[in-house]
């Protein structure tokens, strides 16, 4: 594959990945396989739930995987360049936008439009992967089970995820393989010859030699930024906070940006302070109308955080500093994985216990999901919570008495489009932007 070629498709990829992981899927789906065939459906697919082993954006993963396969070590890195940098440019410029004029009439009124199609769009999410995940009566026990230990038991994340993940390897030992995938069986496709076949692949040799080579350097690349930040600036400082914390959700995001997010929502708005609940939620909208990985929400959170905590720095040059080393530390690790086990996915194909630790930590994820989707809902849709403790459990009550009656009627008219028309998410969100701006000139209270 000529080189250029690859970095001209790449490229036009990137400003389509609109939508989530699901859109950004079926845009390399449509390019890659059904218009160029240069990749098989069998081979991508594959490569899908491989990338789906992993922590990190899967989609962004699977366009290194491709671009990878295609010009080797250089492609992959153009691939998942090229993926990310169109939103990391857009949600940079917006996140300076929101912090210079959140404040005023017009930026309030459409960000009061968006919370609630936010909440809509991660109602939908719910939907979407329950459906396509919660195939066995145990599968459903795991996601209510890991929504209760999140939003009843304050269970950390991580904590949940090394459970679900022991629990489907344990289901999988009882339970017959058939019964767990339901019938979503992949189906090798009877195009033309793809320009890789699933017969003739060109791959690097999983060498030890090559896997400590690899490692040595991304962890070197991944960790000499942080480094130089925290001896620059300390290791107190905001942006050596971010970093760590970041790296570590890095490492945690298995199932997707709605997976992490809940986890990264409560230590950055609760723990951390860096932000409000209500600025979570329009960070998540505007991740959502910007191209890329949901996951770049992060760099609006990181963004916000060290704005308002720049130390001896001005707040502009510390909110683009933090934005970027947390972006850096997000996104190096995809890869990593992907230069260290792309050579062995082969052997992956058959490995039944990775096999089954995902099926449970999918589930899971459903019940994550809809935890985040109960976060976002409480604190779009009432203007004041309070926390209550009964024992063990760990509560998040939101005031009956401040309920927002206009975002509420946004919020159903985003599910309508949503589920009953099928609105796609731009879409939704253009529409909900409208009308929480139509409602603030009507002089409806929006706020």
């Amino acid at each position: 594959m000529p080189f250029r070629h690859a970095l001209r498709t790449w490229f036009a990829i990137s400003l389509q990945t609109f939508g989530g992981p699901a859109g950004q899927i079926a845009v390399m789906q449509r390019t890659l396989v059904d218009d160029k065939r240069w990749i098989s459906q069998r081979r991508f697919l594959h490569a899908l739930n491989y990338c789906m082993l992993l922590p990190g954006p899967e989609a962004q993963q699977l366009a290194i995987y491709v671009g990878w396969l295609l010009n080797g070590v250089r492609g992959g890195l153009a691939a998942g360049i090229l993926f990310v940098f169109p939103g990391i440019v857009a949600l940079l410029a917006l996140s300076a936008i929101y912090v210079g004029f959140g404040d005023t009439t017009f930026v309030t009124a459409v960000f009061a439009g968006l919370g609630p199609a936010v909440v809509a769009v991660v109602a939908q999410a719910v939907h979407r992967v329950g459906k396509r995940a919660l195939t066995h009566p145990a599968l459903i026990a795991i996601a209510l089970g890991a929504f209760a230990a999140l939003a009843l038991f304050g269970v950390p994340f991580p904590v949940v995820i090394a459970v679900a993940a022991l629990a489907g390897w344990l289901l999988a030992k009882v339970t017959p393989p058939h019964a767990l995938r339901g019938a979503n069986a992949a189906k090798a496709d009877a195009g033309p010859q793809p320009l890789i076949s699933d017969d003739a692949l060109h791959t690097e040799r999983p060498t030890l030699v090559r896997a400590i080579r690899i490692t040595l350097i991304g962890a070197t690349l991944w960790g000499l930024p942080l480094l130089a930040v925290a001896l620059l600036t300390g290791t107190g400082s905001v942006f050596a906070t971010q970093g760590l914390f970041f790296s570590g959700a890095a490492l945690v995001t298995f199932g997707g940006a709605y997976a992490v997010l809940a986890y990264v929502a409560q230590r950055a708005v609760e723990t951390y302070a860096w932000l409000s609940a209500g600025d979570m939620v329009r960070g998540l909208a505007l991740a959502e109308s910007t191209p890329g990985p949901l996951i770049m929400v992060v760099q609006f959170v990181a963004f916000l955080g060290a704005y308002n905590n720049p130390g001896s720095l001005d707040p502009w040059i510390a909110g683009l500093l933090g934005a970027l080393i947390t972006t850096w530390v997000t996104f190096v690790p995809c890869f990593l994985f992907i230069f260290l086990g792309a050579p062995d996915i082969e052997r992956l194909r058959s490995n039944h216990t990775l096999s089954a630790a995902l099926t449970g930590i999918t589930a899971a994820v459903v019940g994550v999901i809809a935890n985040l989707a109960l976060y976002f809902a409480t604190h779009t849709l009432f203007a004041g919570n309070r926390p209550v403790e009964l024992g063990i459990l760990q509560l998040n009550l939101p005031d009956p008495t401040s309920v927002r009656p206009v975002v509420v009627a946004l919020a159903i008219v985003a599910a309508v489009l949503v589920f009953r028309l099928r609105w796609s998410v731009l879409r939704t969100l253009g529409i909900c932007a409208a009308l929480g701006l139509g409602a603030a000139l009507a002089g409806l209270p929006v706020a």
